[in-house]
């Protein structure tokens, strides 16, 4: 089966005999998995964007599997625009508690305040996202 989806996170668990298995999620919660690592590179490569995916279903007893056979980036994904500013946003937001010397201040701080230690941070990782790491 074929499909187009934001692909959210790809995650990497250890199983009990050893292999490593690889987690998709979409952005809508769908897991897709797969235990091949060249299929893993290609799910890693599209985190955060758009992908056409190919995966199969097995059933096993009552449970379905859902295994990912390929993952394809779309071609031009907008990161120039909303995209980096998103990612920014994101990144700015979970080094709050670094930014702010703090993970649990004594007192609230005034949104204006964590406007301004936050905006650098997040135009600084939107313009690194645009540039592509091409320094």
């Amino acid at each position: 089966m074929e499909k187009e989806v934001r692909v959210a996170t790809v995650d990497a668990y250890k199983t009990k005999s050893g292999n490593t298995r690889f987690v998709l999620r979409d952005d809508e919660g769908n897991e897709y998995t797969t235990f091949k690592e060249e299929i893993a590179h290609q799910a890693v490569a599209a985190e955060g964007k758009r992908a056409r995916i190919e995966y199969h279903e097995q059933q096993r007893g009552q449970f379905t599997n859902v295994y990912l056979d390929k993952v394809e980036p779309f071609e031009g994904e907008d990161v120039d625009g909303e995209g980096a500013k998103e990612a920014g946003w994101e990144a700015a937001v979970e080094a709050a508690p670094w930014l702010l010397g703090t993970s649990k201040p004594s007192d609230a701080v005034p949104a204006e305040e964590l406007f301004e230690k936050l905006k650098p941070f997040q135009e600084k990782v939107a313009e690194d996202i645009r540039r592509n790491g091409e320094e």
